[in-house]
């Protein structure tokens, strides 16, 4: 008969779960399981381990070769990696001719022997939703990727870029990803054609208000507000920009240009505020300075980026914000 509480289940539940993810956590450390192939690996090995008795044998885990594990495979991994919401593609061969796998599964079914000696029994749902989770974050740190290729149109380009962060956000729910690329990509832009002097670069988080902006970025008498959603919030400091006697400058994704001009005629401000899209404004200033010449666009493009990618250094905590830049 089983005379545990409630509470005391709770508690042993609770010490279970903080004993294992401590030791997942060193791990994890030791063995530097953070990349792609390792990932997938484990969190694959973690499911084909939950259908077998303890204490484990690695050889139940071999091939009929002995030269790869059984049971791994890029259909497998994806089936998995949905089942916890996760759909982008981690490793096409699912980890099977990752390097060092072989060594990597032994230690790995040593380590969950010795995690049920120790504890007595294995969650192997806690563990396949932590290695989910690891997996989750390597997608967050890899840097956003951005080709030109002088056959193609810098906005198509920009395009695909914006479409990998909003692509990121629906993976990350409540990150803005696209706001913050899209403010800083405005300021690696005015970096390149103003003295640095000349306005002030704040993180894409750093509200308005209580740094006595009226906007992103004020210019002499011109304010720039950078967004991806223009509202009536907007608009309100908007209005406030002209009774100050400075000219607003909505600075919006290409999608959202006609809303932000609907929200100004609502406001009674139509011929009072600039509405600009992101990928004109780049193409257009990038094709200028260029002189309309494809090679000397793309560098033009790179010298964006590697503001851009200082911006983010400097001002932003998640790395992940960066750009990788290659040029055809």
């Amino acid at each position: 008969m089983n005379n545990t509480t409630p509470d005391q289940f709770k508690y042993q539940s609770e010490l279970y779960e903080s004993s294992s993810q401590s030791q997942l956590h060193e791990f994890q450390a030791e063995y530097k399981t953070t990349t792609k192939g390792p990932l997938a690996l484990l969190i694959q090995l973690t499911r084909l381990a939950s259908a077998k008795e303890f204490p484990l044998n690695p050889d139940d885990f071999l091939a009929e070769s002995k030269g790869q594990i059984a049971g791994l495979g890029g259909p497998n991994l994806k089936k998995i990696l949905k089942e916890h919401g996760i759909t982008q593609t981690l490793a096409s061969e699912g980890g099977r001719t990752s390097r060092g796998s072989m060594g990597l599964m032994m230690k790995y079914i040593d380590f969950l022997n010795e995690l049920h000696d120790k504890i007595g029994s294995v969650d192997f749902k806690a563990l396949e939703a932590y290695w989910a989770e690891q997996i989750r974050e390597f997608f967050r740190n890899q840097p956003f990727e951005l080709t030109a290729d002088t056959s193609r149109t810098v906005v198509a380009s920009l395009n695909e870029l914006f479409d990998q962060a909003r692509a990121r956000q629906k993976q990350n729910p409540g990150t803005q990803y696209l706001g913050a690329m899209l403010q800083h990509l405005v300021a690696a832009k005015l970096l390149l054609i103003m003295p640095q002097d000349s306005f002030e670069i704040h993180g894409a988080y750093v509200a308005d208000s209580p740094t006595d902006r009226g906007g992103d970025f004020v210019i002499n008498n011109t304010i720039l507000h950078c967004t991806t959603a223009p509202g009536e919030p907007l608009i309100q400091k908007c209005k406030a920009n002209i009774h100050a006697g400075c000219l607003p400058v909505i600075i919006t994704i290409f999608d959202r240009v006609k809303t932000a001009f609907d929200l100004a005629a609502d406001a009674g401000l139509s011929g009072r505020i600039e509405v600009w899209d992101i990928q004109q404004f780049l193409s257009t200033n990038i094709s200028e300075h260029s002189l309309f010449d494809g090679v000397a666009r793309n560098a033009q493009l790179a010298d964006i980026i590697e503001k851009y990618n200082a911006i983010v250094t400097e001002v932003e905590t998640d790395p992940s914000l960066r750009i990788e830049f290659e040029a055809k």
